[in-house]
């Protein structure tokens, strides 16, 4: 018994946790999301005169899930400095409360020199930590930021245009805890098995002939994801004999490539289908199966096609890939294709191709409209030069700133060209 008391008196004085206990442990991780921004502002003698309190911006870019742009003003930003300084802010552009941030401009020298002017943040200690912008509109920035007649006669200024290079870090803060134990799961095969099907033809219940060449398929797989051969293979108008239907107006590698969408639900490799390694393949193969997926209804097919696309548009390609979209009621594509080839850089090579003059001579309302975008374009200019004349509102440090489907034959390259 004295074993036993002395032995639990000495367990009673441990100041150690029991074995039974448990500990549990995390950290918080404040770092930064980052992000950056080219802005080149061309014309900057132009741009002079405009007005203290006056600004050109970038086009809004997205750091840390927030839209942000670049303010420029070519005769400051306030009447005291007198137009003798440029300045040059960072604001938030979207909805935001204490979004809190760094942020690092560069002007850039374009002698070659690399003697860029950089004011950054990032790499040094902030006495009351980083930048906090209570909402949209809140500006971050340099009043003074360049003497206006200096910047004039530096290496900063070239062919007219000014180079400038912006990062912003958003502030993140999470928790991590200790890491669980976790069982790999695979991606999902579904389409390779799908795609196997197809390629072995196990089941087969229907067959198309397009263009001399025979595919066979599963009707059910084909219904299930186009309503139009849903009708075609199950409707009160549905084809008797299954044995071959007869595809009209569409080139065997086009229906392929169809065929293989339905069953693997990606864009097939235009140039393994084509057995070509032109630039222009995939182009081609993407005008033929816009063409293809209006026709069936896949919708999903349609909307990569049109992607693609724009991706591609090119003065060789716009025109008829605009008269594509105008006979399949793509109405993204058509505005891509009507902006692109109004561009003044563009239009002019535009018109000398072989493209356009089918346009001229079959959709003559397309050309029309395409007059009408090159004037929108210049009207577009004019209003965007008086609203940065008026801005978004008083400015100042800190302040707000608000300111189904017909069957109709397309024209496009055969695939064999």
């Amino acid at each position: 018994m004295a074993r036993l008391h002395t032995a639990f008196d000495g367990l009673a004085g441990d100041s150690r946790p029991p074995s039974s206990s448990s500990v549990s442990g995390s950290k918080s991780i404040t770092e930064t999301t980052n992000g950056s921004h080219h802005f080149v502002i061309h014309g900057y003698s132009l741009a002079k005169g405009m007005g203290v309190g006056k600004y050109i911006t970038s086009d809004t870019f997205t750091v840390g899930g927030y839209q942000w742009a670049i303010y420029f003003y070519p005769d400051g930003k306030n009447a005291e400095d007198n137009s003798l300084y440029v300045s040059i802010f960072i604001a938030l552009a979207s909805e935001g409360t204490d979004v809190r941030a760094l942020f690092e401009l560069t002007l850039r020298d374009q002698s070659g020199k690399g003697k860029d002017k950089v004011h950054s943040h990032f790499d040094r200690a902030l006495e009351s930590g980083p930048y906090t912008l209570k909402y949209r509109g809140s500006m971050w920035g340099y009043k003074r930021f360049f003497r206006r007649a200096a910047l004039e006669t530096s290496d900063y200024l070239k062919d007219d245009s000014l180079d400038i290079f912006c990062t912003v870090g958003v502030v993140v803060s999470h928790t991590k805890g200790p890491k669980q134990y976790t069982i790999s799961v695979p991606g999902s095969d579904l389409g390779h098995s799908f795609g196997s099907l197809l390629e072995s033809g196990e089941g087969a219940d229907v067959g198309f002939e397009v263009d001399g060449e025979i595919f066979r398929a599963h009707k059910l797989v084909l219904a299930t994801r186009s309503p139009v051969f849903k009708a075609q293979l199950y409707g009160p108008m549905r084809d008797r004999s299954t044995e071959n239907i007869k595809i009209e107006d569409m080139e065997a590698p086009v229906f392929k490539a169809m065929l293989q969408f339905i069953y693997l639900d990606e864009l097939p490799d235009a140039h393994e289908l084509m057995g070509t390694v032109s630039t222009s393949a995939s182009t081609l193969m993407a005008q033929h199966l816009l063409a293809a997926a209006d026709r069936y209804g896949l919708d999903r097919l349609r909307l990569l096609c049109e992607a693609k696309l724009c991706e591609e548009v090119s003065v060789d390609t716009v025109a008829t890939t605009l008269a594509l979209a105008e006979q399949h009621h793509s109405s993204q594509l058509k505005s891509v294709c009507l902006k692109f080839a109004a561009d003044l850089e563009n239009l002019g090579a535009v018109m000398q191709t072989e493209g356009f003059e089918y346009l001229q001579e079959s959709c003559g309302s397309l050309v029309t409209e395409l007059l009408g975008t090159v004037a929108g374009v210049e009207d577009e200019c004019k209003t965007a030069s008086r609203k940065r004349s008026n801005g978004w509102g008083q400015v100042a440090d800190g302040s707000d700133v608000n300111g189904r489907r017909v069957r109709q034959r397309t024209h496009y390259l055969p695939l064999a060209q």
